[in-house]
């Protein structure tokens, strides 16, 4: 096992059933002439004229530059030092200290987290359910967001219509979860989304986290998501598996600094490129790109992260290792990344 592995992957242990409902159309939806999903077609609205959400969304980020996109707006300059530098402690140690690698609740960061979720919309209520079985309850009966909750795992919301945009009011998270890119909170932490509908296949989200306690300015994360049609929404739960491979996570960036070896960039210029395949439950995208005599690695549109070579072809530095396989000319086919569950295998794009 390479030390430089982590559980990055923790849910990787869990394998759902993908098989279950794989025939089932989703009834009362418009289609093309081809029968697909037409996601252009209106949003359909509630009985009180306000658009209806109901529905399984697949979120992905917004577009813009790829180096941001998973922290929005938010700035070096207002981060407090205390929040950098754990930033930092737990960039080090490859973020093996993140609960959800432990089982629990993500908190906050669902709100930005890529993955399936499904809405429920009723006129008092809005419930949106994720596949590790947490959900979150949206009052839109007139009731105040509490302004001195017991802190939870989930916080509290609320939400009301400014025209067609759903905007969710939370308040009272406990300090337990992180933020993307694994950026602390405190109880002081408070989210505002706005979520719009467009038409029907669509909505577009914005998430302004605001937490006095840690960043001098509120920061804005902007989303996206598609309406998956024709799939049902099954459960993940990281915890059925008592080997959740924790015995493997040892090392840290460091280690791979220390051991990092020099490759030539015109050798490295050989495995640029987009790489795809299966990984779980969806596809994955593998960007390798080339800057200088560096290589940088992109995961399904995320932010790029740096690789450090080993060998000549054997890279690591994000938590997980990549190793790329050259044809007679040098040239990279394929790309294995490492994870503590196994190596899964992605091919190069043509």
């Amino acid at each position: 096992m390479n030390i430089f592995m982590t559980a990055i992957v923790l849910a990787s242990f869990v394998m759902p059933l993908t098989a279950q409902w794989a025939q089932y159309r989703t009834p009362g939806i418009p289609r093309t002439a081809d029968g697909k999903p037409n996601l252009a077609a209106p949003a359909p609205r509630t009985a009180d004229g306000h658009p209806d959400l109901t529905g399984l969304w697949e979120t992905i980020g917004a577009g813009g530059n790829i180096g941001e996109r998973s922290l929005g707006d938010l700035r070096p300059a207002d981060v407090q030092q205390w929040a950098q530098e754990l930033v930092n402690e737990r960039a080090e140690n490859f973020g093996t200290d993140n609960p959800h690698y432990r089982c629990l609740p993500q908190g906050p960061v669902y709100s930005t987290l890529g993955g399936m979720k499904r809405f429920l919309q009723t006129p008092a209520m809005i419930a949106i359910l994720d596949d590790d079985l947490t959900f979150r309850q949206i009052h839109m009966d007139g009731r105040a967001l509490e302004t001195d909750p017991s802190p939870s795992w989930m916080g509290y919301s609320v939400g009301h219509w400014d025209g067609d945009t759903l905007v969710v009011e939370s308040f009272g998270y406990n300090d337990r979860t992180w933020l993307v890119g694994g950026y602390p909170h405190t109880e002081k932490l408070r989210l505002t989304e706005r979520i719009r509908r467009p038409d029907f296949g669509h909505l577009e989200l914005a998430v302004t986290f605001q937490d006095p306690g840690a960043y001098s300015k509120a920061w804005t994360v902007p989303l996206r998501a598609q309406l998956a049609a024709d799939t049902e929404l099954l459960e993940s739960v990281c915890n059925e598996n008592p080997d959740n491979g924790q015995q493997h996570w040892v090392g840290k960036a460091s280690d791979a600094e220390r051991a990092k070896v020099n490759v030539a960039a015109e050798i490295l210029a050989k495995y640029t490129g987009v790489y795809r395949g299966q990984y779980l439950r969806g596809p994955r995208t593998v960007e390798v790109s080339l800057s200088g005599d560096s290589l940088s690695v992109a995961v399904n549109g995320g932010p790029k992260r740096p690789l450090i070579p080993q060998s000549e072809t054997r890279f690591s530095g994000t938590g997980l290792s990549y190793e790329f396989i050259r044809d007679g000319r040098g040239m990279a086919t394929d790309v294995v990344e490492g994870h503590v569950s196994g190596d899964y295998k992605f091919a190069r794009q043509k």
